[in-house]
This record gives structure tokens, sequence and C-alpha cells, in this order.
């Protein structure tokens, strides 16, 4: 069993001194944290919120090229990202799945334009040649009634043909996590909600650890480097080692909404194209769900609460109506989430955030900070390393990058037959079932209509660093993602079992509820949905 104690890992972090010091508790610091600990490296990592918290638990949850970059004759990107996604798979192959995709080549009045027609042929080709058929599989090009056998509430009379390629889809929240925990077996040390809130520096100015916060207490880490890898929130780093905010991240924000897969009934994802916008929304099966994005805006909005607006709602909406035959209406909407891209500001005026470049930049302050930006979900192990190279190089010894075949936690071994649990443990999925065969109870769902055990709740307390009620819901397990109003029916219930295991007295618990659901109203505000009865929960 990996050691992943909070109580113990503030105390190693108060009193240990550590070769580098991670800042940010994403998917890029915690690949940070891995590349780092298991090169044979002290590393040290803290995260303000939760591990996740932020972009890497609201992603589309897709490792993949990303075809529409070939547009923007980005092929080097699309090649390292399809090649990340090869070792994404091999390294964790309980959480990264091949996932076909469908993209209907739509007609009007029955008429297919041919320009388009061909050019989605040659983006098909091309994202082989560059590494998509890597995957084992080349694309195919399909007839009508096999299209709407994948996806029948497609508008039959405007379907003409479809193709069918290959990508991979993940729990972006659960592998994140996992990787925290690899990170934790080979050494590293890390806390969550436990925030830097300074940089100490020495006399010649050099940056030599952190002051934080975590639990209502201060105290100092030391550290020979320190790595800035806060996603949208880098600049505020920046700001604590420079003395001036840079803005140099220009967030861009996605969205995506959820709805009952038996409304859209897409046997596999699909790619839908937003009429007179050149953009595309995917269209993924989750389970009993399937959930719409994303959206590419321009975002000026509080960067720590970004939330979906009527607007974005009713955008994807629309774009789904155009193509679907039984339109959805904001009822259908069951769940909703919003999150911030860190793109580096490009360099050219009025430039949209969809056409700015998502390659990484590695830097270093004149202090030795070294800060990460840019990048996406597919190419975090790759912005890792080159971060890694960064730190090795800063403390001057020399040690070979491992990650590129390093398997993750929950990836060997035999995994138990059921489907649910070995999808988000892996091998390690027995210590569910070892919990839930101890108890009846925990062998209960943790709230009604979703596949996630009362044993996953004890679990991800007991082993996964889970303090809050939101971190179950929402990234532990991704209830809330799924099932917005069934969550926070379940609130008190899931409170009251994790509250055993962490000790809350009453007012806690009612204190977790409360600002759970409240949370909840105030995302189904946000996006002007329609309010269901919570009467009686304390909503």
């Amino acid at each position: 069993m990996v050691s992943f104690d909070r109580a113990a890992a503030l105390d190693r972090l108060a009193h240990e001194e550590f070769d580098v010091l991670v800042v940010g508790g994403g998917i890029t610091g915690c690949g940070v944290a891995l590349d780092a600990a298991s090169r044979g490296l002290r590393v040290a990592l803290v995260e303000r919120d939760d591990f996740a918290s932020g972009t890497s638990s609201k992603s589309s949850k897709l490792v993949h090229g990303g075809l529409r970059y070939l547009q923007q004759k980005e092929f080097r990107l699309v090649y390292d990202a399809l090649h990340e996604r090869q070792r994404a798979l091999k390294n964790a192959p309980h959480l990264v799945r091949i996932l076909p995709f469908l993209i209907p080549v739509l007609s009007k009045d029955g008429l297919i334009n041919p320009k388009i027609a061909r050019a989605l042929g040659t983006a098909m080709w091309l994202y082989d040649i560059t590494g998509g058929a890597r995957i084992g599989k080349l694309h195919q090009r399909i007839d009508k009634e096999a299209a709407l056998a994948h996806m029948p509430t497609l508008r039959a009379p405007n379907v003409a043909a479809a193709y069918l390629y290959y990508d991979a889809q993940t729990d972006d929240a659960r592998y994140t996590l996992t990787l925290a925990r690899t990170a934790a077996s080979y050494g590293a040390v890390l806390a969550n909600h436990a925030a830097a809130t300074g940089l100490r520096k020495g006399a010649d100015g050099r940056v030599t650890g952190a002051t934080v916060s975590a639990d209502g207490r201060t105290f100092e880490i030391d550290a020979r480097v320190v790595v800035n890898a806060a996603g949208v929130f880098s600049d505020d780093v920046r700001e604590m080692d420079e003395g001036t905010h840079p803005h140099s991240i220009r967030p861009a924000k996605g969205i995506h909404i959820t709805v009952p897969w038996q409304k859209v009934r897409n046997d596999i994802a699909a790619i839908v194209p937003v009429a007179k916008d050149r953009r595309s929304i995917f269209v993924v099966p989750w389970g009993d769900y399937t959930y719409i994005g994303t959206t590419d805006t321009d975002y000026d909005g509080p960067i720590d609460d970004p939330q979906c607006t009527p607007e974005d709602v009713q955008y994807l909406l629309d774009a789904m109506n155009m193509a679907m035959a039984e339109p959805l209406t904001v009822d259908d909407v069951v769940g909703t989430w919003a999150g911030l891209r860190p793109l580096v500001t490009g360099g050219t005026v009025g430039q949209k955030t969809a056409d700015l470049s998502r390659r990484h930049k590695v830097t270093s302050s004149t202090g030795g900070v070294i800060t990460v930006t840019g990048g996406k979900l597919t190419t975090y192990r790759k912005m890792a390393q080159d971060t890694t190279d960064a730190v090795v190089k800063a403390v001057g010894t020399k040690a070979a990058c491992r990650t590129k075949r390093l398997a993750l936690l929950g990836a060997t071994g035999p995994a138990p037959d059921d489907e649910h649990l070995a999808r988000r443990y892996g091998s390690l999925a027995a210590d569910i079932l070892t919990l839930a065969d101890s108890d009846p109870d925990l062998a209960t769902p943790l709230v009604p209509g979703l596949p996630y055990l009362r044993a996953e709740a004890i679990y991800a307390v007991r082993e996964e660093m889970a303090t809050t009620l939101d971190d179950v819901l929402s990234r532990r397990t991704r209830a809330r993602l799924l099932a917005r109003d069934a969550s926070a029916a379940a609130a008190e219930s899931v409170a009251r079992l994790i509250g055993a295991e962490l000790g809350w007295d009453e007012a806690r618990i009612t204190a977790e509820v409360d600002a759970y659901r409240a949370s909840i109203e105030h995302e189904r505000t946000s996006a002007g949905l329609p309010e269901t009865a919570l009467d009686g929960l304390g909503a």
C-alpha cells in the first residue's frame, strides 16, 4: 500500500529539506513530481486546493492529438501529442482507453459540399500519418446506415456518410491523482489544501523555498529549486518571485454539459460541427451519460471561479440541435463544468484563443524559479520531462528521465472482473472490493443512480488524501459532473460516511453539506438552468 497520508506529509514538509518544491497539484505539477522523484531527487509538492481541482479535472477528458491543430499546421504538436498518447496507453492502460470517434459528413438539402468532404478525407489521412495509426487502426469511411447505427439521433436526411477514427479517453482527475500517488511511491512528499503564500530568498536573491499555509498554521519549506506549475495561477506565483504580475497567461474558457445517454444514444464518441463557427464539439459517452463540449473563448473573469453561463449552455445545445433529430433542452442538462486553459499569450493582436498554440514553455527567472506554462492534458509527461531537465541542470546533477516507460499505480497485476472498479483503480481495485466485503453497507451506491460504491469514499479518505466532501463528490468520484442534483441529495449521507473517518463533529458535517449544496446552486444559477426540488436538503 502506498503511503499517502496528509498529516505525515505536512510534518515532513515542515522539517525536511528538498531538492525541488513543486507549486501546483494539477496534472503538470504531479507529472513533474513523479518525473523528479523517479530520477532520485528529493521532491515536495503543495497544492492550494485539491489535486486536479482546477483545469485538470475540467477538460474534455481526451488523450488525443487534436485534429483541429492540423488545420493550424501544428504538425509537430500533433505528432508529439500522439506519441504521448501511446505512452499513456501503455503506462496507464487501466486509466487511458482507446475510444472510436465518429465524424458525420453532413449535407445541406441533400447536397454535400465537395470541398468540405475532401478536407475531411485529407485531415483523416494526415492524422493517421502524423501518428494516429500508432494505435493500430487506420481511419475508415462508413456509409450513412453505419453512421446512424452509432448515433441514431442524428438527422437522417442530413447524414451522407461518416468517418471513423480512433483516439483515447481518460478520467482526468483520476489520472492526476494516480500520478500524485505514484510520485509518493517514489518518495515524493505531497499535500493538498496547502497554499504557498510566499517565496523565500537568500542574500543573493535566489529562491530557497516557500512559506506555506495549511490547516491554520504556517511553516517554511526548504528547497534548492522551486517549480511553478500553477496553471492559470502561474502569474500569481511569478509575482511572488518577480515583484510584478507578468500577465503571460491568456485564459481560455472551455465548458461542458452532461445529459442522460438516452437523449443522444451514441455508442461511440462523435465530433459535431458548429454551424458558422469553424469549430466542432465533442459528444462523448460516459456510462449512463453523455457529455458535450467544449467551447474556446477568451475569459476575463475571476480565474478561481469560472462558470458556465446561459449563453455557453445554449451554444452547445444549439450546435447539437442543428445535427440532431431529437432536440435537447436545458431541462436535459444534469451536469455542467467550466475550466480555463492556461494558454501562453500570443504576439498577434486580436488573435483568437482557439488559434493560440497549445505548445508548452519552460522558463527560469533570475531568482531561479522554473515555470512551466501552456501545453495540454495529453502532453503533460513531456512537459514534466522538460521541466525536470531544467531542475536537474539547476541543482547540478545528472539523472535521465524514466517516465517514458514508467507504469503508474494500478497498471500492473491482475484487475478484478468489475469493469467500473477496474477502469478506475486497475489492480488496486482489489482494495475496494475488500472494503466492500467487510461491510454490506459499503457495497451499496454512494449516490443513487451512479456506479460509485460507498467503499470508494472510504478508500478516498484513507488512501487518496480526500479531506472534504467536495474532494469526494467532485474528483475522487465524478458524481457532481454526472448527476448534479443526485449528488446534492446524497451530500449529507456521504458527509456522515466520511466524517466518521475524518473525525468531523455535527457542526463540521453541516458546514460541509451546506458548502457543497451552495456551490451546486451557484453553478446552476450561473448557467441559468432550471431549479429542481432540493426542499428539505438544506440548500
